[in-house]
């Protein structure tokens, strides 16, 4: 299981639970991949045996492509992906907690998707723009051995917009209070979704877990590597979420508090001009700008604007005083390019990059 890709070859990955669909996505997105080539596809055990054409409900606007249509899927065991140095992980949580822990015992470094792992205190979760620093904790979970296995987590699809967003305004005025209000796209709920009675001509003002996940998630992110661990942000959060008609692209009405006197000009600049290691690094799926400023008075819309960049970029508008807090604003991220598979490869590459895989 080494990483083959200094020998001119594309590294071999495996993707678990491949036919729901933030798996789907990792097929149509690693399928011409420079960096990475997909081995193998698992899912459960009623998919098990056939061709993955057979056993997956294909929903994406791009075809199957022929060659991965083709592959048989294999059941979510370990020696599934014994080829496999990197895994992505697209399963549901209510088997990705002991499944993914499973592929890192035998060996795997683990990029989920899934909740379970991500407040892990040995477990980093990432933005790589943000805290790329975080990954020293795949270290601490191999335990001294340079060939073990470890879980990354990408996090929240909606705290990853936020954070975004929040991370260049930390950085120059330090954000101490933040109020987000979010309007999530109903693919976020996965498939089958919400059945069109209960989401169409409606809002609906709950998302399990959700409130709680944006604000825990956020300070840990926002927080620093210190020692062996990482020491949260003392950052207060308060999130209320909601589920709209929407396929794509989640909506975040955010205002912020700030510790040192700012201007909405200030921000602006702020935020325009942010970047990361993986644009430094040029990985493939990294945009070119991790945040978009908009001036219209009308953006960021989902439909208009959640593919800029390739659905990589948290798109920020209407920045302007707030007379509650210091500054409000929009903030529009995609949630399953950026907010799922995408971001989660984006992860990879930066594993990749930093020479983890070990």
């Amino acid at each position: 299981m080494s990483d083959v890709a200094s020998n001119g070859r594309k590294i071999p990955v495996a993707i678990l639970g491949a036919t729901g669909s933030v798996g789907q996505r990792f097929v149509s997105l690693l399928a011409d991949h420079p960096w990475f080539e997909i081995a193998a596809l698992t899912a459960s055990d009623r998919s098990a045996g056939k061709e993955y054409a057979e056993a997956v409900g294909w929903v994406q606007e791009s075809p199957l492509p022929d060659d991965v249509a083709r592959q048989v899927v294999q059941a979510t065991e370990p020696d599934a992906a014994r080829e496999c140095r990197l895994v992505f992980s697209a399963l549901d949580a209510g088997v990705a907690g002991t499944c993914e822990r499973a592929f890192a015992d035998a060996g795997h470094l683990v990029v989920s998707n899934a909740r379970n792992h991500r407040m892990d205190p040995s477990v980093p979760l990432v933005v790589p723009e943000i805290n790329p620093d975080h990954l020293a904790l795949i270290e601490l979970q191999r335990g001294g051995n340079p060939s073990g296995g470890a879980i990354v987590t990408n996090p929240n699809c909606s705290t990853i917009g936020l954070v975004l967003a929040l991370k260049p305004l930390h950085d120059a005025f330090v954000v101490k209070t933040v109020n987000v209000v979010t309007m999530q796209a109903v693919s976020g709920a996965g498939l089958p979704g919400i059945p069109a009675m209960q989401i169409l001509d409606n809002l609906v003002p709950y998302i399990p877990g959700e409130e709680e996940k944006i604000e825990a998630e956020s300070r840990k992110i926002l927080g620093r590597f210190v020692d062996d661990g990482i020491l949260e942000c003392e950052l207060t959060i308060s999130a209320q979420c909601n589920r709209v008609p929407i396929v794509d692209g989640h909506t975040l009405c955010v205002s912020v508090g700030l510790e040192q006197p700012a201007s909405v000009e200030a921000l602006r600049e702020v935020l325009r001009s942010f970047s990361g290691e993986p644009q430094r690094l040029r990985t493939p799926s990294a945009p070119d700008r991790p945040i978009l400023c908009l001036d219209e008075p009308g953006a960021p819309q989902p439909r208009l604007h959640r593919n800029l960049d390739g659905g990589m970029a948290a798109v920020v508008g209407r920045i302007r005083r707030c007379p509650v807090l210091d500054f409000k604003f929009v903030v529009l991220s995609h949630n399953t390019l950026r907010g799922a598979a995408r971001g989660a490869i984006l992860v990879g590459e930066l594993i990749r990059a930093r020479g983890l895989m070990g």
